[in-house]
């Protein structure tokens, strides 16, 4: 390597600072013999020539197309590499992430408007697949209740990956349920039968499509379909008195396991 003056050249410090690179990096790329400056001062310091300066240039310009070192090795040194090639197969992965960002921004906006809104879904597509009797106003309802809980955070996440399809199953799967509930009640299932605890632990597994819903939740949750008006309504718009039977056959199924219905917390 050359001796020179200071002035004959331009230092590590110098080029880190005009084209926006780390002195490492200068380093590293000197160590590999991929940018080496050609001239030293007399005090040992490395020192860039405009030449130098001119290889950099475009090192730092195929870096931030994406291109590794030692692709940008054989674009620089060899004179038989296919230069227009190489931009080609690199503009094609940079339109796959381009792509894959735009589906990640994507599915970040549906995340956001799930734990906002709670339901994805217009509200036409809310009465055809709930029925007539939904009320579309009901999510904006739970999002002031619940909204600061872990489960409505559980419930969001699922609702980010469903369109109607998906939706619909969950209504069908909920709808076949309660038919199913009202079916037992008519014909005299007991309390604490194995038919009614059945019963019980397909609520859990049916409901579970919402949020995981614990025994003593479960509790909590039968005693609301009985005390609230709108849930009582609804079943017992299924069967007469379907609630409060919902309700007992909760309450004998959690006593099996232990359970006080008296005493049980939400979790």
């Amino acid at each position: 390597m050359p001796d020179a003056t200071d002035t004959d050249g331009v230092t590590v410090g110098q080029v880190s600072a005009r084209l926006g690179v780390t002195v490492r990096a200068l380093h590293h790329w000197d160590e590999i013999g991929l940018a080496r400056p050609s001239l030293r001062t007399a005090a040992g310091y490395r020192l860039y020539t405009a030449g130098d300066l001119e290889r950099l240039h475009r090192i730092v310009v195929y870096r931030e197309i994406g291109l590794g070192l030692d692709r940008i090795r054989d674009v620089l040194d060899d004179s038989a590499a296919d230069v227009p090639g190489a931009l080609r197969a690199q503009r094609a992965q940079v339109a796959e992430r381009i792509d894959r960002l735009q589906r990640l921004g994507a599915g970040l906006d549906r995340m956001i408007d799930a734990h906002e809104r709670g339901l994805l879904l217009t509200a036409e597509q809310q009465a055809e697949i709930f029925g007539p009797r939904w009320d579309p106003d009901w999510p904006a309802q739970a999002r002031r209740r619940y909204g600061d809980t872990a489960q409505w955070r559980q419930y969001a996440e699922r609702s980010a990956s469903r369109g109607p399809e998906e939706w619909q199953a969950v209504a069908d799967a909920m709808t076949g349920f309660e038919r199913a509930l009202g079916e037992a009640m008519d014909a005299g299932v007991a309390p604490g039968s194995p038919e009614a605890d059945q019963l019980v632990e397909r609520h859990r597994e049916v409901f579970a499509s919402y949020f995981p819903l614990t025994r003593q939740m479960q509790v909590c949750l039968a005693r609301m379909y009985e005390a609230d008006p709108g849930f009582a309504a609804h079943y017992d718009g299924i069967r007469p008195g379907l609630a409060a039977w919902f309700r007992r056959i909760v309450d004998a199924c959690a006593r099996a396991h232990g359970i006080d219905p008296d005493t049980a917390a939400w979790e």
